[in-house]
């Protein structure tokens, strides 16, 4: 409340989406304010030092095990919804990596000894294989045996340019895109996801579906059944 009353009382801020208590001061709110005043930017990054703070400086080192002088993971097979694997004490899967002082935080975790090595496992595409192996869908396929970076190999086949010529941004649509349609997100969905008009998110998806014909029979025929 009080920051609302220095943003939008006192500073005079463009408002965004109203709450119970007055106007949002979440972080995607704030962004949208970036360049208004200078005191977003300091209230953003108050914030992502305080997140770091809390949530690894100040609990990481209550998490060593006095015996081994280490951290000592748990990993789970059973919490996670999607069936994920996942951890906790410490949650090893979700150490920053993508702020500069996010990555001062990675630089703790260090192997034990210089005969030791720290090892980092990921599926590739794991959901995407599936969905692939489920449709049958000749493009999916072709992109995974021809081992193409399927998120490229994607917005090649929407955007209907060469695999070299996919930039960057339009790897992360279709990233966006390939997940989304995956897990049964519609226009709306990926034109909030993107901040993208809908009328633009329309045909993305349609070009995805004409494209990727598999997909779209496995999504129908799957809704059919159930």
């Amino acid at each position: 409340v009080q920051m609302q009353r220095i943003l939008y009382d006192k500073l005079k801020l463009s408002t965004g989406k109203k709450t119970k208590t007055g106007y949002s001061t979440d972080a995607q709110t704030l962004e949208s304010l970036r360049g208004q005043h200078e005191i977003i930017d300091m209230i953003l990054s108050f914030r992502q030092l305080s997140k770091l703070k809390s949530t690894y400086a100040d609990s990481l080192p209550t998490l060593i095990e006095p015996v081994t002088g280490k951290v000592h993971t748990s990993f789970n097979q059973t919490v996670a919804s999607t069936g994920r694997l996942s951890s906790n004490d410490p949650n090893l899967q979700n150490i920053p990596i993508k702020t500069e002082m996010g990555k001062e935080i990675r630089k703790a975790f260090v192997a034990s000894s210089p005969d030791n090595v720290i090892l980092s496992l990921d599926y590739s595409q794991i959901e995407l294989r599936i969905l692939a192996h489920y449709s049958s869908d000749k493009g999916l396929i072709q992109a995974f045996e021809n081992d193409l970076d399927i998120h490229a190999a994607t917005a090649s086949e929407v955007f209907g340019v060469p695999v070299s010529a996919v930039t960057s941004d339009l790897r992360r649509i279709a990233k966006a895109v390939n997940f989304g349609i995956a897990y049964g997100q519609g226009v709306f969905g990926l034109s909030e996801t993107l901040g993208i008009p809908r009328a633009e998110a329309t045909k993305i998806i349609a070009d995805y579906f004409t494209k990727f014909s598999g997909v779209r029979s496995y999504i129908d025929d799957t809704i059919k059944y159930a």
